[in-house]
């Protein structure tokens, strides 16, 4: 009996010579490129399977204190892979198949879930580099990084609709926050992609820069998050993301009981000093 759907594809990705992700670790931060750019870093096993091991591993790493995900061009990611969605497919209709639709649920879950969860959760600052097109999931990484920066040639494509799928990955969350729902209902289903101004007018991106300055841009970023005192980078990032879901009175109280613990900290007090001191 064949192996089922995500273990085959787990295995695919393990097995896979070549390299589909780039990590380069400049000292406090660390670039991570998507590197298949002749399928416009579509997510294939290979490449999802060493983008999770990279950035858990990068994740782990006290020493940094950001990370860059950016695409190598000419796209950020195109992202599902049709090849992997018509074997999914395939498999399906196979009537001798016993997983059915949860093993496509475990990948979604398991894989492009804990991509997602980890650029979420981590107290790691992660700034997307957007310097192509981004669609599917790759926009929904996009979207789930901290900071979202693009190049002017960032097309931002909601490709979900033409595919009969609907905003995955978080995507669906990220949309309604920064358009409303009626903002993020049209843009699922006019399906129009959007050039790089457009999304940062909308809120999508928050700046947009030449595209051969990307990197750096992304680059002085990581200076500004490096210049925070360590502990209020880790506090503030869990707490602006929970304020998003809270209530007004929920997110007050969630800051009345952290900022009491910044007060103690050396960073604030000699801050503190030098202002009195100016």
């Amino acid at each position: 009996m064949t192996a089922p759907t995500y273990e085959a594809m787990l295995a695919a990705g393990d097995e896979a010579a070549g390299e589909a992700v780039r990590v380069e670790r400049r000292g406090d931060r660390a670039v991570v490129t998507l590197a298949e750019p002749e399928r416009l870093n579509a997510l294939s096993a290979p490449l999802v399977v060493q983008l999770k091991a990279a950035l858990t591993e990068l994740a782990a790493d006290r020493d940094l204190r950001a990370i860059v995900l950016t695409g190598e061009d000419p796209g950020f990611s195109a992202g599902g892979d049709l090849r992997m969605m018509r074997q999914a497919v395939e498999r399906l209709a196979d009537s001798a198949d016993e997983a059915g639709t949860t093993d496509v649920w475990r990948w979604i879950r398991y894989e492009f879930g804990a991509i997602v969860r980890l650029i979420a959760r981590t107290d790691k600052a992660f700034v997307a580099a957007v310097n192509g097109p981004a669609a599917g999931v790759g926009l929904a990484f996009a979207l789930t990084c901290d900071l979202t920066l693009a190049s002017e040639r960032a097309r931002i494509v909601p490709a979900f609709g033409r595919l009969g799928l609907i905003p995955e990955v978080g995507t669906s969350w990220a949309l309604t926050r920064r358009l409303g729902y009626q903002g993020a209902f049209a843009f699922y289903a006019g399906g129009r992609h959007l050039d790089a101004a457009e999304a940062r007018a909308l809120g999508l991106v928050h700046e947009v820069v030449a595209h051969d300055d990307l990197l750096a841009a992304a680059d002085a970023w990581c200076n500004r998050i490096a210049a925070l005192p360590p502990h209020a980078l880790a506090m503030a990032k869990p707490l602006l993301r929970a304020a998003a879901d809270a209530t007004w009175d929920g997110a007050l109280a969630l800051e009345e009981f952290a900022e009491p613990s910044c007060f103690t900290t050396r960073a604030f007090a000699d801050a503190v000093r030098a202002m009195s001191a100016a």
